[in-house]
Formats: structure tokens, C-alpha cells, sequence
């Protein structure tokens, strides 16, 4: 296949990592994470949203603006998991709705985002990981990171209605939508291959089909 760059966005348990990983697997391509065990602000942040909030914005556009640069200049395509948008239009966002970033700072936060997206190489296809929020709900407790204690349905309610909103304008690349409380890529080998078949299909510029429909 020839060069490509593929971003997986979704909501926090949505199985963005489950799917990066499984395709670079199977396809041979590159992977690169979100960074969460080196992250300096992390542990400040959540003992402290309000202060520390900005900080950790930061630190996410240059961590993301990395990936995306070293992935421009590898040849292999790539997948990697999140995008550097939904720090923007999902994230940042909803730290600045809940009164966890100051208006200051995230008018100073979307300029700096605005000038460094700008001169990034655009994907070649966003996936969009859907999933309802009682169901990631079950994921995160499941999973039981320390970090994601504090993680309420209410917020994922309203981080899954700022994905709905920034997908309508989202145009920057074609976008897949897979619903993961129906396909289950994990535990089912022919699920992936379906994922994998679809991805492969938006990269080759075919017609939508239900892809959801197809895996009944």
C-alpha cells in the first residue's frame, strides 16, 4: 500500500488502542500512542484540573505534532491512535465548559493549535470509534486505571456530544464511523477483518456501504 496516515479518534474507552495496535499488526504498519506513562503533567492535572489544565494542553499539541511529523517522514503507513484535533475540539473544550481552563487561556491555547495544525500533514482517513457512554462507562471501571476514577458518565455524555458536533464540519479527510459496542475487533477475528476491509476500502476512495448492516 502506499504512504498513508490514519488517526483513530473516539471517546475515552471507545478501544482506539485495541484498534491501533491490531492494525499495525495486521497490516505491518506503524503505531505510535498517546502519551500517558511519560506525561510529566499528568498526576498534577488530575489533583488539580483548574491549574493545571493548560499545562497539559500544551504538552498533548507538542507530543501529537511530533507523532505526526515523524510519521510524515516515515515510509510506511501509519495508524495512529488519537487525533491531534480532539484535543481541541474535544478536550480542551470541555476543560474550558466545565471552568478548568480560563478563557484566556484557551483563546491563547486554540492559536497556538490553529498555527501548528496548519502546517501538518492532513490524514488520509480519521476512524471514528462510537460507542454509548453506560458502555464505556462499564469498559473504564472494568479496566480500573487510577487515573480514570474520577471519569463520569455525565462527562463522557458531554465529550460524546462535542464529537457529534465537531464530525458534522470535520473535512479535512474521508471519516468511518464503526460502532464498537457492535463490533466486537477484539475477541472476533472476522470483525477485524471487516474493520480492516473497510478501512482499506475509505483509503481506495469506494462508496460508503452500512458497515454495521454488513457485520450482521
Amino acid at each position: 500500500m502506499p504512504k498513508r496516515l490514519v488517526v483513530v479518534a473516539g471517546n475515552i474507552g471507545a478501544g482506539k488502542t485495541s484498534l491501533t495496535e491490531r492494525i499495525g499488526s495486521r497490516l505491518g504498519w506503524r503505531t505510535d500512542f498517546e502519551s500517558v506513562a511519560n506525561n510529566p503533567y499528568l498526576p498534577d492535572f488530575y489533583s488539580d484540573m483548574h491549574a493545571w489544565s493548560f499545562h497539559l494542553q500544551i504538552f498533548f499539541l507538542g507530543h501529537r505534532a511530533d507523532q505526526y511529523l515523524e510519521a510524515a517522514h516515515d515510509p510506511r503507513p501509519v495508524i495512529l491512535d488519537r487525533s491531534i484535533y480532539e484535543d481541541a475540539y474535544i478536550f480542551s473544550r470541555a476543560l474550558h465548559h466545565m471552568g478548568n481552563l480560563a478563557e484566556r487561556d484557551y483563546i491563547a491555547y486554540r492559536k497556538l493549535f490553529d498555527l501548528v495544525v496548519n502546517s501538518l500533514p492532513q490524514p488520509n482517513l480519521l476512524v471514528y470509534l462510537k460507542c454509548p457512554a453506560a458502555i464505556l462507562m462499564q469498559r473504564i471501571r472494568k479496566r480500573a486505571r487510577n487515573m480514570e476514577t474520577g471519569i463520569t458518565v455525565e462527562y463522557l455524555s458531554l465529550l460524546e456530544s462535542f464529537y457529534e458536533e465537531w464530525l458534522l464540519s470535520f473535512d479535512l479527510c474521508p471519516v468511518l464511523t464503526i460502532r464498537t459496542d457492535d463490533v466486537d475487533f477484539v475477541n472476533q477475528p472476522m470483525a477485524l477483518e471487516l474493520v480492516v476491509e473497510r478501512i482499506q476500502e475509505k483509503l481506495g476512495g469506494k462508496e460508503e456501504i452500512d458497515f454495521n448492516e454488513k457485520l450482521a
